[in-house]
């Protein structure tokens, strides 16, 4: 039995959560096509008759603004640290930038480059993609497709080969150790995020203040007055919107109840941050 813990590091937007589903065959981290969509680290636990693999979803790394950012970074980077592999993400409908190439050089020279999203490339594209990621001379190279598939099998494979021997850390019937009120709230931001537009994506934050199930009540966050109302839209369409799709993903009977409230400037006040768990 082999097993043990790979990270999935890479800039915002690169595809490291849908990867992670996709490795997965079940949702366990929101997505988006707003940058720094994941805030925290999420763990996805694949169990197989001869391995047990915890890879580790991050926030992007990205130049920070906000002390927010700064520790979404930290969180990041934190998961580097103690782990079997790492998998540097790149996207190959983008070019390697400076970006790639900063969190790069603070990677182990074992580790895996994931050339992702070549379902949106052209082949020319790719190889080219994977020429430039050559120069980080890193141990192994897998173009895949975390949208269709395509060569996700070959990446798990080349994962489970490099885990040394040893026990199963999660039951085998676990696939994440997500607790499911911050899953709750994550659900939540994921529908905001898909109606969210210009500056809201990062001042949208949620969180689950009550639980006596079925019923949920879960408060989101904006940092300004003018963000509330188009959150709840007119005559609360949105919230609307938000709490069925939400109801969709959650078992029969769950009763979501949304709040919106003000917390001025909370991606730059500590004490907000702490409270939310960034």
């Amino acid at each position: 039995m082999r097993s043990g813990f790979a990270t999935l590091v890479g800039r915002p937007n690169v595809g490291k959560s849908t990867l992670l589903n996709r490795i997965l065959g079940t949702k366990v981290t929101i997505v988006s096509d707003k940058p720094q969509t994941t805030r925290t680290q999420v763990r996805g636990v694949l169990t197989r008759p001869d391995a047990q693999v915890v890879f580790v979803d991050t926030p992007g790394i990205h130049k920070p603004r906000t002390l927010l950012g700064e520790r979404l970074n930290d969180t990041a980077e934190s998961a580097l640290g103690d782990v079997d592999v790492v998998c540097l993400v790149l996207d190959a409908t983008g070019p390697v930038g400076r970006g790639d190439r900063f969190i790069a050089a603070r990677l182990p020279k074992d580790s895996l480059v994931v050339v992702n999203k070549v379902d949106a490339a052209s082949r020319a594209d790719v190889l080219a993609q994977l020429q430039r990621a050559s120069e980080f001379e890193f141990a192994e190279y897998f173009p895949v497709s975390a949208r269709t598939g395509e060569g996700v099998d070959a990446l798990v494979e080349a994962v489970v080969a490099r885990l040394p021997e040893g026990p199963l850390y999660y039951p085998d019937d676990m696939v994440t150790d997500v607790p499911e009120a911050f899953w709750v709230a994550e659900l939540v931001r994921e529908q905001l995020l898909a109606v969210a537009r210009e500056e809201l994506p990062h001042s949208l934050a949620c969180r689950v203040t009550e639980w006596e199930w079925p019923r949920v009540r879960c408060e989101i966050l904006v940092e300004r007055e003018s963000q509330k109302g188009i959150v709840i839209g007119k005559g609360g369409e949105v919230l609307k919107k938000v709490g069925t799709a939400v109801r969709e993903q959650l078992p029969d009977g769950a009763y979501i109840e949304l709040f919106v409230k003000v917390d001025k400037d909370w991606q730059r006040r500590p004490k907000a941050l702490d409270r939310l768990g960034y």
